[in-house]
């Protein structure tokens, strides 16, 4: 699972790296980043919570992306 942040969508709310904090932390600028590490999903276990990252973010910016599945992003987006 490929992890990504629309840095042309992201307005800096935060809630990404409140939310998911193993994942998500805030640039210099206070938008969201995928922590490098982290870029290529985690341990399974991991999933609710970038899918809650997902639904928390105000503008959608977040996507999960699974492969050959489409790819989670919130509600409105396509791919749900």
């Amino acid at each position: 699972m490929r992890v990504s942040i629309d840095g042309d969508l992201c307005i800096g709310a935060g809630q990404c790296a409140l939310t998911s904090p193993q994942f998500f932390t805030q640039d210099d600028d206070g938008f969201g980043t995928v922590l490098p590490e982290r870029e290529g999903g985690g341990p399974e276990g991991d999933d609710d919570l970038l899918d809650e990252a997902v639904r928390a973010c105000p503008v959608q910016a977040i996507t999960l992306d699974e492969g050959a599945e489409a790819p989670r992003t919130g509600p409105g987006r396509s791919g749900t």
